[in-house]
């Protein structure tokens, strides 16, 4: 939860730096052109937390200086969606008189939906009874008139769900809407309009087969959806079992019903696909009938394995889509043997940051 002053006005001039060091960090791969996909200056986070500072009669949210850990105080949020902002305004002016709703509240998340959709967790540092509950029904209730929200306090090794625990995301690409059910506390893509032009940049660049996908690392099934309609069938696998839940009943929301989500790590997957791990899962999958030969990967910050790059090393076509620079190209390094880097680009998922996401597609050498 850490923040530092922005000002929009200064948002082309960083996007063009950090498009500057993307090009450079390719450049010993040859790469002619790197697509750069620029967010929205502001107001582009679909989710955020705020740490709850008490001060006297006085509550407000604060972020930290992730420099000098000064508190900022958070009234308003830049960059968070239009809906976060309305939301914490009110969400504040009805807490802050209500002795039960605020008494040892220290942490709130926000996950807004572009179906102005949201969910609103309440961390706490006291247990949670009826009292609160029937409160933060009150609650739930006056924020009705914002939108559609959903209320759920937290403690420790305590969780209290008033209605529901997921909220229904829209993604349109290339003319096409997909609904996906995103559930508190899961991961989800932070930056919306982002989001949207990834998905449509690994489509335009698989086009059109008559194989298989594989992918890595599904999550909710973010990119699986969106590519299912390219390929014969999808081999998806995730190890967070919410995620995979989430991915399985968004494929049914949507009526797509060529894939198959695996609950196994991309190192388990990698076992039982060379045979080196007996697995239940991968066994009723029948992983061994998908005829896959590209496989599209989103990892997290620690890039793919070794033993998951000697996996993907074996398919024509490799999609990388990476949050860590640094392991990309390690990872890219030790596929150059057998793949050379076609398409790359970056997509500027959090302005104002250091932060670089990227995207590579990778075909096989003759």
């Amino acid at each position: 939860m850490t923040y530092k002053r922005i000002d929009t006005s200064e948002y082309p001039k960083q996007l063009a730096q950090k498009a500057d060091r993307v090009k450079e960090m390719f450049r010993p791969f040859h790469i002619d052109e790197v697509e750069v996909f620029e967010s929205p200056s502001s107001h582009y986070r679909m989710r955020a937390e705020f740490r709850v500072w008490h001060e006297g009669d006085d509550l407000y949210y604060i972020m930290f200086n992730p420099e000098t850990r000064e508190k900022i105080r958070m009234d308003e949020f830049i960059p968070g969606s239009l809906l976060i902002n309305r939301l914490m305004k009110e969400l504040m002016t009805l807490v802050r008189p209500n002795d039960i709703l605020r008494r040892k509240l220290f942490q709130v998340d926000f996950l807004t939906t572009t179906t102005d959709e949201a969910i609103i967790s309440l961390l706490y540092h006291r247990p949670l009874d009826d009292e609160w509950e029937k409160e933060a029904t009150k609650l739930h209730d006056a924020l009705a008139s914002i939108a559609e929200v959903e209320v759920i306090g937290r403690a420790r090794k305590q969780k209290r769900v008033l209605y529901k625990e997921s909220v229904t995301e829209e993604v349109r690409v290339d003319g096409k809407s997909y609904l996906s059910l995103q559930t508190e506390n899961s991961f989800t893509q932070p930056n919306a309009v982002i989001n949207q032009k990834m998905i449509s940049w690994a489509k335009h660049h698989v086009g059109n087969n008559s194989h298989d996908l594989l992918e890595l690392y599904c999550g909710n099934g973010n990119f699986t959806l969106p590519l299912a309609e390219n390929f014969n069938r999808v081999l998806a696998t995730e190890i967070s079992k919410s995620s995979v839940a989430a991915a399985r009943e968004n494929a049914e929301l949507n009526g797509i019903n060529n894939v198959t989500v695996v609950r196994m790590s991309a190192e388990e997957f990698t076992a039982a696909l060379s045979g080196e791990l007996k697995s239940r899962r991968a066994a009723d999958a029948d992983i061994h009938s998908f005829d896959c030969k590209t496989v599209l990967v989103d990892p997290p910050r620690a890039g793919l394995d070794t033993d998951t790059v000697k996996l993907v090393s074996q398919y024509q076509r490799i999609v990388y889509i990476s949050c860590n620079p640094t392991t990309l190209i390690e990872n890219i390094e030790a596929l150059s043997g057998s793949h050379k880097v076609t398409a790359a680009a970056m997509f500027d998922q959090f302005p104002y940051t250091d932060h670089i996401e990227t995207g590579v597609v990778m075909e096989k050498k003759n």
